[in-house]
C-alpha cells in the first residue's frame, strides 16, 4: 500500500470516528426527553427513537449519503420538546410559526454540538440548511432527508395517527405526505406492510393524486 493510500485510509477512520462521536452526542442530547416510547417492550426517550430511525431509513434508502446528511438525520428533531406546539395558537398560523422555529432550533443546536466536536463551518451550515430544508425539490439531499422523514412517519407513526382521526383527514394527511416524497421514496412506501384497512385508506387517497 502506497503512503497516499494511508492516508486517505487514516484520514477515512478520523471521519468515521467523527461521524460516530456527532452521533454519540446528538444522542446523548435527544435521550435526555422526558417523554418516552415502547420499543421492543424497552422503554426510550422518544426523540432518541425517532433520532435512530431516521439513522436506520437513510442507510436503508440512500446507503451512500454524505456526511452531512447523515448528520442532518440524526438531529433533524434533536431536543424537540423543548419547543411544544401547545405553546403556540391554534390554527395554521400558530402550528407554521411552531414549525419553522422548531427547524431554527435544530439547526442552532446541532451547530452547537458539532462546532464543540470541530465540524467546519461550511459543514455546520450544510447540516443547518439541510434541517431547515431549504431547497425542497431542487437539492438532491434535502429531498433525500425529506423522504426519510416522510418513510419514518408512515413506517412508525402512520398506524397510530390513522386510529385517531376520520377517514378524510387521513386522506389528506397522505397525499400531503406523498407530494413531499420522490418517485424513490414512493416505491419504498408502497412495499411497507400496511394493515389492509390501512391499504384501502392508502389506495384511495393515491387514486386522486394527479
Amino acid at each position: 500500500m502506497s503512503d497516499a493510500d494511508h492516508v486517505g485510509r487514516d484520514v477515512a477512520a478520523t471521519e468515521t470516528g467523527r461521524l460516530e462521536r456527532a452521533f454519540a452526542a446528538f444522542d446523548r442530547a435527544n435521550a435526555k426527553d422526558p417523554m418516552v416510547e415502547e420499543v421492543d417492550s424497552t422503554e426510550i426517550p422518544r426523540e432518541l427513537a425517532y433520532a435512530h430511525r431516521m439513522s436506520t431509513w437513510l442507510q436503508r434508502l440512500y446507503p451512500d449519503a454524505s456526511d452531512d446528511l447523515q448528520l442532518a438525520a440524526r438531529c433533524q428533531h434533536i431536543e424537540r420538546w423543548t419547543h411544544p406546539r401547545s405553546d403556540y395558537p391554534v390554527g395554521r398560523i400558530g402550528y407554521l410559526k411552531w414549525r419553522h422555529n422548531l427547524k431554527a432550533y435544530h439547526a442552532k443546536r446541532a451547530g452547537e454540538i458539532l462546532r464543540e466536536l470541530g465540524y467546519s463551518e461550511n459543514t455546520i451550515s450544510r447540516v443547518g440548511a439541510l434541517v431547515r430544508k431549504e431547497r425542497l425539490k431542487q437539492d438532491a439531499e434535502t429531498q433525500a432527508l425529506e423522504d426519510v422523514a416522510c418513510l419514518v412517519f408512515l413506517d412508525h407513526y402512520f398506524a397510530a395517527f390513522a386510529a385517531s382521526q376520520d377517514r378524510g383527514k387521513i386522506i389528506k394527511v397522505l397525499q400531503k405526505t406523498w407530494g413531499k416524497m420522490s418517485q424513490h421514496a414512493h416505491k419504498a412506501a408502497l412495499d411497507l406492510p400496511f394493515s389492509q384497512d390501512l391499504q384501502s385508506v392508502i389506495s384511495e387517497a393515491l387514486s386522486e393524486v394527479v
